[in-house]
């Protein structure tokens, strides 16, 4: 049985990812966030946590047992964040890591699309740039994900590209970056070092 650490369980991907999770017999989940016990409640197969993972040794409870951490946490620390996720996994000897980051922070929606989000345009971006920045030089088995704004729709709706390549699109809908991220967790080998975009195709309109 897998166990995964899910940061930022409460957020809108997060309960949606740990809702997924839930559905399947092979995993253990960890919810953690700084308002966990709000929202969930421990039972067989999770365990819930209050943790802020600014403070590294909020990190350091609940990482020894998980096997995959998922960090589904964002905001103006999230650099902060990477850098105790970083130091904490190799203090406990965890190495595969799935990261949420944002598309835009390479500047590669292309200008005809519509860049705004593009980080020389968005300042709001800096801190998923640094943060994956951290996490793609930590030398840990990671995945990054860049989806879009997150909104409902087709599981299957959706296209990869990766880091160099422009992206195809700035808006993802959550069932399909949810699909992708099991996918991830179940194969650790999948897209390893390797820093994904999952959107919608928008690249034909």
């Amino acid at each position: 049985m897998k166990r995964i650490l899910i940061l930022g369980a409460t957020g809108i991907f997060g309960k949606a990812l740990a809702e997924r999770l839930s559905s399947g017999k092979n995993y253990r989940l960890i919810l953690a966030s700084r308002h966990a016990t709000e929202c969930y409640h421990d039972n067989e197969q999770c365990r819930v946590v209050n943790c802020d993972a600014t403070k590294a040794e909020d990190l350091q409870c609940v990482m020894k047992e998980c096997d995959v951490v998922y960090c589904a946490v964002s905001g103006d620390s999230l650099p902060i964040v990477a850098e105790n996720i970083v130091s904490v996994m190799k203090q406990v000897d965890v190495s595969r890591i799935l990261f949420m980051g944002a598309v835009g922070i390479y500047d590669e929606i292309p200008s005809d699309m519509d860049d705004e989000d593009n980080v020389r345009n968005n300042p709001e971006q800096v801190a998923n740039r640094e943060a994956v920045d951290i996490v793609e030089a930590s030398g840990l088995d990671y995945t990054i994900l860049r989806p879009g704004y997150l909104q409902e729709g087709d599981k299957d709706d959706f296209t990869l590209t990766c880091k160099g390549e422009p992206a195809k699109g700035y808006i993802s809908t959550i069932p399909s970056v949810v699909e992708f991220a099991v996918r991830l967790i179940d194969d650790d080998k999948l897209y390893i070092r390797q820093s994904i975009s999952i959107t919608k195709d928008m690249s034909y309109k």
